[in-house]
């Protein structure tokens, strides 16, 4: 059965970041910075995506030492044909880029 829910503003945000380049593999935290979402709220997004296999996810291969690997996200063409369809969405989205700056800061 196919689902017919819309996604979430946050899914299109993030569908929206990953479309910019479909084939790039993204980290979880670049993604997140990217859209304005916290690590709570994306990576349940990101488990989501996968296990509808519209992205795939793999460990970082060569992770600096004192460093655990991190996992990468990429949309599988599935995935890029979902965004697609839902790209009038994605691109009114609301966007936050970036870090809010914090007082004293610079």
């Amino acid at each position: 059965m196919k689902r017919s829910r819309r996604p979430s503003s946050q899914t299109l945000r993030v569908l929206g970041a990953l479309m910019a380049d479909p084939l790039e593999w993204r980290y979880g935290y670049e993604l997140g910075v990217e859209v304005g979402l916290k690590s709570g709220s994306l990576y349940p997004i990101l488990v989501r995506l996968a296990d509808r296999e519209l992205l795939e996810a793999t460990w970082e291969t060569g992770a600096p030492a004192g460093r655990p690997p991190r996992h990468l996200y990429r949309l599988t063409s599935s995935g890029r044909e979902y965004a697609s369809e839902h790209a009038s969405e994605t691109a009114s989205a609301p966007l936050r880029r970036g870090l809010p700056q914090l007082r004293g800061a610079g």
